[in-house]
């Protein structure tokens, strides 16, 4: 049996496996080129075709999780295949960002033999966005208050969608916040700004969409997403406003539904990491339903 070469992801790969993606009706925010490419260099993410097939892996060597493949093929010989490279490499076998459909198929294949874990701190938040865009009725009674209080003290506001002429102007914004939030003392939320300032530096070879606020003629919030695969949905990867600007993260969120992703259903804002204040700020805003992964490992193997 041949080895597997996985590769870690190039911008010039995107087209191929946009292409996967472009099949697949799913909600998931990892399922895009720019989460995958931006995110990769911190998890050891990479991406190979076995027999016709798409598997991401993550980790590094005795340490491997892998996705279900992606695509039209022979499933269960590529998950033997990924089973087998992960047991030469002395790692248990794990999967990560399993579907409900992708674990029944697991259970199909190897009846009894995986543990699924569903873990609702990394469950997606969907919402409808017409209603995001409206904030009608009185459970958006508050987000409409923070906007029109934004408005109120800001007359002069704007919003502009992400250009070649404005892009500078928002990485600056960026640094700026980097600096009042403390990331550099936090692995995190300094990873978190690495990808946001990528997001912004690679915006057009990535495919991303962006928009901005700014208050008094500066840039108070920023924001980045894309869709998803051939769903009727939208993610947001990134969205930043300074804290000290009341209303700015309700206003930017609105606006940039409004002017950038009206056309979509569904709007994805990621998950919430088990952050109990970044929960009930999404939970404020209602989700239609939430995303569920799975985490599976081969019963008898051990967990880290």
């Amino acid at each position: 049996m041949d080895e597997i070469s996985f590769k870690r992801p190039q911008l010039e790969d995107r087209e191929l496996i946009q292409g996967y993606f472009n099949g697949l009706k799913r909600y998931s925010c990892e399922w895009t080129f720019a989460n995958f490419y931006l995110w990769s260099r911190f998890f050891g993410a990479m991406w190979a075709v076995i027999d016709g097939l798409l598997v991401f892996r993550s980790g590094y060597e005795g340490s491997y999780s892998y996705t279900f493949p992606i695509g039209e093929g022979d499933h269960r010989a590529v998950l033997e295949r990924l089973m087998a490279e992960a047991k030469a490499a002395g790692s248990p076998f794990r999967m990560h960002s399993l579907s409900r459909e992708d674990a029944g198929v697991l259970e199909q294949y190897f009846p009894g033999q995986f543990e699924v874990e569903w873990m609702r701190d990394y469950a997606d938040y969907v919402y409808e966005t017409e209603k995001l865009i409206r904030l009608s009725g009185k459970k958006y009674h508050g987000k409409k208050n923070h906007i029109n209080q934004f408005k109120a003290q800001y007359p002069d506001w704007s919003y502009e969608p992400i250009t070649d002429d404005n892009v500078e102007e928002c990485f600056q914004m960026a640094l700026r916040w980097r600096i009042e939030n403390g990331c550099e003392a936090d692995p995190e939320k300094n990873q978190e700004m690495c990808v946001s300032m990528n997001s912004l530096r690679l915006y057009k070879e990535l495919g991303l969409k962006g928009g901005l606020l700014r208050a008094e003629g500066r840039i108070v919030a920023f924001t980045l997403g894309e869709p998803i695969g051939s769903s009727d949905a939208f993610v947001v990867h990134i969205e930043k406003a300074y804290a000290d600007v009341r209303g700015a993260y309700p206003m930017i969120n609105q606006q940039f539904l409004e002017h950038e992703v009206s056309a979509y259903r569904y709007v994805n804002r990621e998950d919430d990491t088990g952050d109990e204040g970044l929960r009930r700020a999404k939970e404020s805003y209602h989700p239609a339903f939430l995303v569920e992964k799975g985490y599976a490992r081969l019963n008898g193997e051990y967990h880290e």
